[in-house]
């Protein structure tokens, strides 16, 4: 269902195509994110914004500059609450070693470890491959067309369709994964009308581990889970298909959203237990794609259907 995804951040090339970058919303979704926590953007699309160029982009780095001041000062408050939670656990341990204590110490110890190297990675200026990651309800860059445009635009990774009530988005989680057999039933408003790709360069899913290793759970064996990472071989950027739609309501901005297109996947995939994959549109497709109005049902198919035939290597993730 590819729950998660290595993704182009970088946008300032235009990708391989020549795209505008839609500064408008991304500066306008940067200034929410100081407001609501629940917006979820990765280090690595922030880093376009390190060197603003233009008014909009110094607008951006701004809101990015003060999310981060708010995100540290509210981690550092914490840290000090868990300190003294912790001295307060090592002081009654030394007098009499209770249960709540030892949980109280072992609580504040982890909690101080994880807020610490948040905070390290909030100030961290050097770009690791995990910062490019996204997860459903993370916002992430996406290729479409505006008035005849391309342009490359910031949505949620999980899509709300319009008309839809909010509380559709913890009622079905799995919005981020448009299956191709679903495309003309619950996808119809938005498949051969507003279509997007995501450019990647792997991405993972959930495999149960008996399926994973081949063999029926055991009597007395609970089902875990694995996570895996899937990479074309060659190593390439894949352009996935997307549908995405624009979700309003009075009093709320607009919400831009998209979901994946997925398949059955190809025998290397199946092998792991999985049953899904994203489908890479051929580059030289993406244009047509992107203009669906222009095509026959049959043809936006055909266009999935001559899809890049990577070979999937995978490794077993974090």
């Amino acid at each position: 269902m590819c729950y998660s995804a290595m993704v182009r951040q970088g946008v300032k090339s235009g990708l391989r195509w020549k795209a505008r970058l839609q500064t408008d919303r991304v500066e306008e979704l940067f200034r929410r994110r100081l407001r609501d926590d629940s917006i979820k953007i990765a280090k690595a699309f922030e880093a376009n914004f390190h060197d603003p160029q233009t008014p909009d982009e110094e607008n951006i780095e701004r809101s990015i500059d003060e999310y981060h001041r708010r995100k540290a000062a509210a981690w550092e408050t914490e840290i000090f609450k868990q300190r003294k939670r912790l001295a307060d656990a090592e002081r009654k341990l030394k007098e009499k070693e209770t249960k709540k204590a030892l949980e109280d110490r072992r609580i504040a110890t982890y909690k101080v470890s994880w807020l610490r190297n948040r905070i390290a990675d909030l100030n961290r200026t050097t770009l690791v491959p995990d910062d490019s990651r996204i997860f459903p309800f993370w916002y992430a860059p996406v290729l479409t067309l505006d008035d005849n445009e391309l342009v490359i635009s910031p949505m949620r990774y999980h899509c709300r369709p319009h008309g839809k009530p909010a509380w559709y988005d913890t009622r079905y989680p799995g919005l981020y994964n448009a299956r191709r057999d679903n495309l003309e039933g619950f996808w119809k408003e938005s498949f051969g009308r507003k279509h997007a790709v995501l450019a990647i360069s792997s991405f993972y899913e959930n495999v149960a581990r008996h399926d994973y290793e081949k063999r029926a759970l055991r009597p007395d064996e609970k089902a875990q889970n694995v996570v895996l990472q899937f990479n074309p071989r060659p190593a390439a950027e894949m352009y996935v298909a997307c549908v995405w739609d624009r979700w309003r309501s009075h009093g709320q901005p607009d919400l831009y959203s998209f979901a994946v297109i997925t398949d059955d996947p190809p025998p290397e995939i199946a092998a792991t237990g999985h049953d899904r994959c994203p489908i890479p549109l051929k580059a030289d497709n993406v244009g047509k794609w992107l203009r669906p109005e222009q095509l026959a049902k049959k043809d936006l198919y055909a266009l999935l259907d001559d899809r890049e035939r990577f070979h999937y290597a995978h490794e077993l993730a974090a």
